[in-house]
């Protein structure tokens, strides 16, 4: 008996999630097919949305997606693990032992067959090696840290609020530090005055957002350098006048369990430290199977999105590096582009299965867009599709923001539930608390 073509996504973000997808509607109950994703976590969470995941403003585990229940409904199968390594010679991947959260095995390592890989994997935080950060800072790249700041900043707000309740005349603070001024740390430290201002219909009746301190670092001339600078001065503006102290041209040379030292020789003192300014890819994925890889662990990949050393591997998103001809710089790591490169993937598998010549990847900047929680969001157009941007703010911004995660939500479940799942969303904001406070 033959067997059956087996592709293998390694990586359930939104680039794999939406790959896997794609690949199902096309192959999902062909018999002569066996797709396959390999995931470590069981719930799937856009990335985009930690940061509120992180303040409290999301439950996510209203919008988190169960991948067993979504491979079944699309026809691939679904194995938790983490990849090891990969032995291209007999076309198979290792998947590092399952351990449970004592330490015990569930699973010994093992192997998965391949005829097709994709290596969707996502990326890491890249402190660049700086002093005390990999100790003392909270990384939001993934879900489990995303919970684990939401707890430590609830602990934090009651202990404000204790402290104060105590001694009426005593003053104190809540002071966070969050280094990087790009979308993530812009967007979370909104988010942070959002939720501070509804923790006191919570039971914290002496805590609001004049005792949040918050600073944002930035090591560039300006934060949000993906923005023109218009709409990166208006957010800069937006975010001082919610009482964050913005910070640029200091860079961050050590980090103690106390505080941020920069490089002016100030030390910025903080019960929460978040270090959002930059990413990079797992340190596993350095020459992984032998396949090529950057300073920054990214796969290099060719135009077709295949690995330069093996053309029955391809790579998608933050995990995957290509530099467009003529261009100077690789294409950048955001949602768009993982979302854009899935499409690629899913038609150059097709071709490559049917024997047919591949398409390169042709990256289209559809802009930037930055939401300041329910104070404003700010953003860009069109990007090089017209030549140039169109710069948008308020209602329009956000209202385009929210719809780049409808957008997601159909791509991943179909027009049908994706629209309901929308609908319920709508609901639960009249019906569910604003914050998630457990």
């Amino acid at each position: 008996m033959a067997l059956k073509t087996q592709i293998v996504v390694v990586g359930g973000g939104a680039g794999g999630l939406e790959l896997i997808t794609r690949l199902a509607r096309r192959f999902g109950r062909n018999p002569r097919f066996d797709l396959i994703l390999v995931e470590r976590d069981r719930t799937h969470i856009w990335k985009p949305l930690l940061h509120e995941v992180a303040a409290g403003s999301l439950d996510a585990n209203l919008d988190e997606v169960g991948y067993r229940s979504h491979g079944h409904r699309w026809g691939y199968r679904y194995f938790r693990g983490t990849l090891e390594g990969i032995d291209r010679k007999a076309g198979q991947i290792v998947i590092a032992p399952l351990l449970d959260e004592d330490g015990s095995e569930i699973m010994g390592q093992h192997r998965i067959r391949y005829d097709y890989l994709v290596l969707a994997v996502g990326s890491v935080t890249n402190d660049f090696g700086t002093k005390g950060a990999a100790e003392h800072c909270l990384f939001l790249d993934e879900r489990k840290n995303a919970d684990r700041f939401r707890g430590k900043l609830l602990d934090q707000c009651l202990r404000v609020s204790r402290t104060m309740l105590n001694d009426p005349s005593q003053e104190a603070f809540l002071e966070v530090a969050i280094v990087g001024g790009g979308a993530t740390g812009v967007e979370l430290a909104a988010e942070l005055y959002n939720a501070a201002a509804a923790l006191k219909h919570y039971g914290l009746e002496v805590f609001d957002e004049s005792r949040l301190k918050v600073t944002l670092l930035e090591a560039g001339p300006r934060i949000l350098p993906a923005l023109p600078e218009k709409l990166a001065t208006a957010a800069h503006e937006e975010l001082e006048s919610l009482g964050v102290r913005v910070l640029t041209e200091t860079a961050v040379t050590e980090v103690t369990r106390e505080a941020m030292v920069t490089n002016t020789g100030e030390r910025i003192a903080a019960h929460l430290k978040v270090w959002a300014a930059g990413v990079k890819g797992a340190p596993y994925l350095a020459e992984i199977g032998g396949l090529e890889t950057n300073r920054l662990n990214q796969l290099v990949v060719r135009p077709t999105l295949q690995t330069t050393r093996d053309e029955r591997i391809l790579a998608l998103g933050d995990c995957a590096s290509l530099t467009p001809a003529g261009a100077l710089r690789p294409i950048p790591p955001r949602a768009q582009a993982a979302h854009q490169m899935a499409e690629t993937v899913a038609k150059n598998l097709e071709r490559l299965i049917e024997g047919r010549g591949l398409q390169p990847f042709v990256y289209r900047d559809r802009g930037s867009l930055v939401s300041l929680s329910r104070f404003s969001t700010v953003g860009s157009l069109m990007g090089n599709l017209v030549g140039g941007r169109m710069a948008i703010e308020g209602r329009l911004a956000r209202m385009v923001y929210v719809s780049l995660y409808r957008m997601h939500l159909v791509a991943i479940h179909g027009w049908l539930k994706g629209i309901a799942m929308i609908a319920v969303g709508h609901v639960n904001q009249v019906v569910r608390p604003r914050l998630k406070l457990h």
